[in-house]
């Protein structure tokens, strides 16, 4: 018999392989079995979208599916003399924040434009909820070099507990123009109308160049008068959605967006001359709605990887990086897990991370795939398919797979969070209870046990704590309150893993 030596790769490659299902807090998930899951993907795909119409602001149209919302904020922008109805609001409250709107618009829309193609009978209801976002933003962009970026005042709604149709807080109008300006928010707005004139380039022409025409208005605003809004509106957007990553981020992410639905060299010559300047090789490892440079790096790594533009060669490195920090077990990776294995962030609304990475992750294995490609990690191997297995893994613990075999999406699963941090959906329904719920009148029903009477269907909560626990608590917004920044890119992953495990 003969003996051999393994290299030292192989050997963390079989450890990953064998081993990591004994790992508690750093477990490689194993590949799945092909075809086969115990989730309905396409269930939750569903659910996932009809989420936005809960969050919906403004005149609701008749093919409204979630019937207990009703109109809300018909006046809103009137304090400025402009018409801001409609958009969403942010997450549980009743509040419209142009920062993470136009983020969540980005992510549906890119959803949209990677899996669209997947979603079949929900393909009509995705480009509805971008739809319903990019409505919004050309009103709150309608004046040249000026973006209203917020309604409401986040200090006075909180004060309340009301429905939505309810509402009697002031619907203060904040906006960024060239005296205080707020590259971040605007670029992210240029990005989200770039996005969005991709999703309805083919079905409505005309509506695409409006969308993409503005959003080089936008960005050319952005870029020209540089500053983090929150440097003007601290106390209006703060602590709730400052700026604390700063603006080059949403500079770079905003190019890139642009130079994908223009095709015009003149952004890829303002990424080659600006990207180390705006970041494009950080270390940073989180995308979300404040920080963009990962987004922008899987982004324009497509461009070289499928298109082969070698100018952002560059970019499929800076790409490779950040998918090497989420592996466990090499030098590079800084990914956490919780005992169950689920990826951990931040106390606060850590599903959101779950589901942006998990979007990227499987936009990546695809361009991957396309180019014939992989990762190379300081000598490991990371494949598409193993990509592909760590989202499932992600998407499958939010949809029940976990500890506690909860679902953290409302109305999905057998088990899932009975009292979310939510306004409306916490409250009886108009049709219900008629007469208007005063301001102080609801805390007696978000302090209670009660399970909230309205189901939020499709709602990602914030989800469990480093432990795996989960209280469901409605006035414990850290782990029980949705946003629609968490459910965007869920909808693409999802319609991927509906269409792989044979769903749609």
């Amino acid at each position: 018999m003969t003996s051999s030596v393994l290299s030292p790769s192989l050997v963390i490659f079989l450890l990953f392989s064998f081993a990591a299902p004994h790992f508690l807090c750093n477990a490689f998930p194993a590949q799945p079995q092909p075809h086969f899951t115990s989730q309905n993907y396409r269930d939750a795909l569903s659910k996932s979208i009809l989420f936005f119409e809960g969050q919906r602001s403004g005149k609701l149209p008749p093919n409204q599916r979630l019937t207990w919302r009703g109109d809300s904020a018909l006046s809103d922008g009137s304090a400025m003399n402009v018409d801001l109805v409609g958009g969403y609001y942010d997450a549980g409250d009743n509040m419209k924040f142009g920062f993470p709107m136009a983020f969540t618009t980005t992510m549906l829309s890119w959803s949209v434009i990677e899996f669209g193609g997947l979603m079949k009978d929900e393909l009509q209801n995705a480009r509805d909820a971008v739809r319903w976002a990019t409505d919004y933003l050309l009103k709150a962009t309608s004046q040249p070099d000026t973006i209203f970026v917020q309604v409401g005042d986040a200090n006075k709604d909180h004060a309340c507990w009301e429905r939505p149709e309810d509402m009697d807080t002031p619907r203060s109008v904040f906006k960024i123009d060239t005296n205080s300006p707020g590259s971040d928010v605007a670029a992210e707005t240029a990005a989200a109308l770039a996005a969005a004139s991709l999703v309805f380039k083919t079905t409505d022409p005309i509506y695409a160049k409006l969308l993409l025409s503005r959003a080089r208005e936008v960005f050319e605003f952005a870029d020209k008068y540089r500053g983090a809004y929150s440097n003007w509106l601290k106390d209006e957007v703060c602590p709730f959605y400052c700026s604390y990553t700063g603006y080059q981020d949403e500079l770079l992410w905003g190019a890139a967006w642009l130079h994908k639905a223009t095709k015009n060299p003149t952004y890829l010559n303002y990424i080659q001359v600006n990207g180390q300047t705006l970041g494009a090789d950080e270390s940073d490892n989180t995308f979300s709605w404040d920080d963009k440079h990962v987004g922008a790096r899987i982004l324009l790594s497509k461009a070289f990887l499928l298109q082969k533009v070698q100018a952002l060669q560059d970019y499929k490195g800076h790409a490779d990086d950040y998918i090497c920090s989420l592996i466990p077990g090499i030098p590079s990776s800084q990914a956490q897990f919780t005992p169950g294995g689920l990826l951990f962030k931040s106390s606060d609304s850590n599903m959101q991370y779950v589901t942006s990475t998990s979007f990227l992750i499987l936009t990546y294995a695809k361009y991957l795939d396309s180019a014939h490609m992989v990762v190379n990690c300081g000598g490991v191997v990371v494949t598409p398919d193993m990509l592909r297995t760590t989202a499932k893994k992600q998407v499958d613990y939010l949809l029940g797979d976990n500890p506690l075999k909860m679902s953290y999406m409302v109305g999905y699963g057998p088990q899932y969070p009975l009292r979310i941090h939510h306004r409306g959906s916490s409250l009886p329904s108009i049709a219900s209870h008629p007469d208007k719920i005063e301001c102080s009148f609801g805390f007696s029903i978000l302090n209670s046990q009660s399970p909230n009477p309205n189901i939020l269907m499709g709602a990602v909560v914030g989800g469990p704590d480093q432990q795996d626990q989960f209280p469901d608590q409605r006035s414990d917004y850290d782990h029980s309150e949705p946003a629609t920044y968490t459910n965007a890119p869920l909808v693409g992953a999802l319609a991927y893993l509906a269409h792989t495990f044979g769903q749609l």
